[in-house]
């Protein structure tokens, strides 16, 4: 039996595994500095329906269509919902109010989550599309109908007037205890046809609502808003609390408002920091606060930042894609963290994959791309371009977006390929428009494809990816189009008699413990087995174990500190470049058990991969792999 500890050496970060007792060989492996803690491993969690999920024939609710993430809190919203209920946890069953729209809480408790609420705006009408968007941080949220239809203006005003049709709202709620209840009733200050609510945001005391279609001709930051002389210029509205009362405190234009940009489409809220999309903005433009009176390139799209000193707000910046082109939509969507801006462009064409390829070849058409922004002091600039590893046409990368410190998460809800779960097979597109998300982590100012991530019940035309929201240990992803008819939390996702009833997953975005990466080779006795246990903190016991490998067979145990998969031997090899394999030969069952103390003192999120190949005369090339793991320090 080889019993393997792993020792700190004094000099540098390296740590030797090497045998207690017997054993031929040992491996050093260097700990990865600058390794983030939210460097991403991860597995799906849970599968969420609404708990009155109702399909095509009932209006289809289009649960997912929007997510919102903060802590061990997600709300998914369902703006097709048509029961005539009003408020927080009324009765779900009448369905005579189309479109009316809902919001599911749900929250995590000892590991598990439940549905925590069901809400409902203060004056639900048909068509009033609550819960199209979504904003949630901490115990707040916030929901945008932008169908709501009365004439009401700023805060609390009369909501049963509906004679202006598509005005919009947003409606504030609070959690206290476990208690949700309606804090504000949002309105613009220059209410009209205008969609107020389409896209919404709320960082702490803090809520901006977008109003794509709003039409005045002012610019800048509190401009004259009575005239409706710029068609779908677009505004963004910035409302803040103080105690349990809100008001409007800037009304947003962008530096260059012209007709139809539909600035406020997206919009996104960080501390002192909002950023609010155009994607119909024309400017030829690229990078960052170049000339904004050249609308040399319609449709191409912009992002524009604004700062708060004190109760003032300025615009910062104009983002524009370092390719800017034609209809590519920059701005769709936009996420921020600090001093992170994630912007995704849909259409955008090139064939590019991962971070920062050829943007000039535009060939592959509505493939879409994301680009990164960061700040210093003031000044803004583009830190990564980032692309699907699999871009084809129409995927539509860069959909959705959301940001969480060193974790970017792009949406692909047009992506078609069939593969399930995390980092299956990307190749195989006989799944048309099921969707995908896309997992990007930093480690220092280095971005890379992290994960691969597909519904665990994929189907074709779900539209996976639609929506993203990440923050601390979960992600959430959208897909408004999947038909399951199943209820509340990890039901039966099989029965797809429910059309565009939707749905929502939960990924464990862990920065800790084992993970099965896949990537195995099958032998003799099928796939062997490696599974990993322990939670890898200083000082713990963790165990590598294989198993239905060939008997009394050579194995070798190949080890890396970071995953760059390679062919090998007909397979795939995922801890590369990998230091000196340990030599070991399997048991007469066909397994090999290591168990081995983790040395203390390693930073968060250092990662070791580890795989076996093992001597197997029935497998290709004679050698089989067995699945990769990844174990991650807490």
């Amino acid at each position: 039996m080889w019993r393997v500890s792993v020792q700190s050496i004094v000099v540098g970060c390296v740590l030797v595994l090497a045998p207690v007792a017997g054993g031929q060989a040992s491996a050093a492996l260097q700990s990865s500095e600058g390794l983030s803690s939210d460097d991403w491993a991860g597995i799906q969690e849970a599968y969420l329906k609404a708990s009155n999920a109702e399909g095509r024939g009932q209006y289809g609710d289009v649960f997912g269509f929007s997510v919102a993430v903060s802590g061990d809190t997600v709300a998914v919203g369902a703006f097709g919902e048509s029961s005539s209920a009003t408020g927080v946890n009324g009765d779900q069953s009448d369905n005579g109010t189309g479109n009316a729209g809902a919001v599911y809480i749900f929250v995590k408790s000892a590991g598990s989550w439940t549905q925590q609420a069901y809400l409902k705006a203060s004056n639900s009408g048909s068509q009033d599309r609550f819960g199209l968007s979504l904003g949630l941080s901490e115990h707040t949220l916030v929901v945008g109908a932008p169908n709501e239809a009365s004439s009401a203006t700023g805060v609390n005003g009369d909501e049963s007037l509906n004679v202006i049709a598509f005005a919009g709202a947003a409606y504030v709620f609070v959690r206290n205890g476990t208690t949700w209840s309606q804090q504000a009733y949002l309105k613009a200050s220059n209410t009209g046809n205008d969609s107020f609510g389409r896209a919404v945001a709320v960082s702490g005391d803090t809520v901006v609502v977008g109003a794509y279609h709003e039409d005045s001709d002012a610019s800048g930051v509190n401009g004259d808003e009575s005239n409706n002389d710029f068609i779908q210029s677009g505004a963004a509205y910035v409302f803040v609390r103080n105690g349990t009362n809100w008001s409007q405190q800037a009304y947003l234009k962008a530096s260059d408002s012209d007709w139809g940009d539909e600035f406020g489409w997206s919009v996104a809220a960080s501390g002192e920091t909002i950023v609010v999309g155009a994607y119909r903005e024309d400017g030829g433009a690229t990078g960052i606060n170049g000339d904004d009176t050249d609308n040399s390139a319609a449709g191409a799209g912009a992002a524009y930042v604004f700062v708060r000193n004190g109760t003032t707000w300025s615009q910062q910046a104009y983002l524009k894609a370092s390719n800017s082109q034609v209809l590519d939509q920059f701005g769709h969507s936009v996420g921020i963290s600090d001093d992170t801006i994630a912007v995704g462009a849909w259409r955008e064409d090139s064939n590019a994959t991962g971070v920062d390829g050829d943007q000039a070849n535009n060939s592959v058409s509505v493939a879409g791309a994301a680009y990164v922004f960061v700040r210093n002091g003031t000044s803004w600039s583009q830190q990564a371009y980032l692309k699907a590893s699999n871009p084809e046409v129409l995927d539509q990368f860069g959909y959705s977006i959301a940001v969480s410190g060193n974790t970017i998460v792009v949406g692909a809800n047009g992506e078609d390929s069939n593969a399930t779960g995390v980092d299956g097979d990307d190749s195989d597109n006989s799944a048309p428009e099921a969707g995908a998300a896309f997992v990007f982590t930093r480690s220092g100012t280095t971005w890379s494809p992290r994960a691969y991530l597909k519904a665990s019940n994929t189907g074709a035309g779900d539209a996976f990816g639609t929506s993203v929201s990440v923050s601390g240990d979960t992600l959430a992803v959208g897909a408004y189009l999947e038909d399951s008819n199943s209820t509340g939390v990890n039901g039966d996702q099989s029965d797809n008699s429910a059309p565009d009833a939707g749905a929502s997953y939960l990924f464990d975005v862990v920065s800790s413990g084992w993970f099965d990466m896949g990537c195995a080779l099958a032998g003799v006795s099928g796939d062997p087995l490696l599974v990993g246990t322990g939670d890898l903190s200083g000082g713990s016991s963790n165990t590598v174990r294989l198993t239905n490998a060939a008997p009394a067979a050579t194995a070798g145990l190949f080890l890396a500190l970071s995953s760059t998969p390679v062919p090998f031997k007909g397979g795939t090899l995922k801890p590369f470049p990998f230091f000196d394999p340990v030599i070991l030969t399997t048991d007469p069952m066909g397994a090999i058990f290591i168990p081995f103390s983790m040395t203390p003192g390693l930073p968060a999120g250092t990662e070791l991969w580890v795989q076996w190949a093992i001597q197997d005369a029935a497998a290709i090339s004679a050698v089989s792999l067995s699945n990769a793991i990844v174990g991650i320090t807490p």
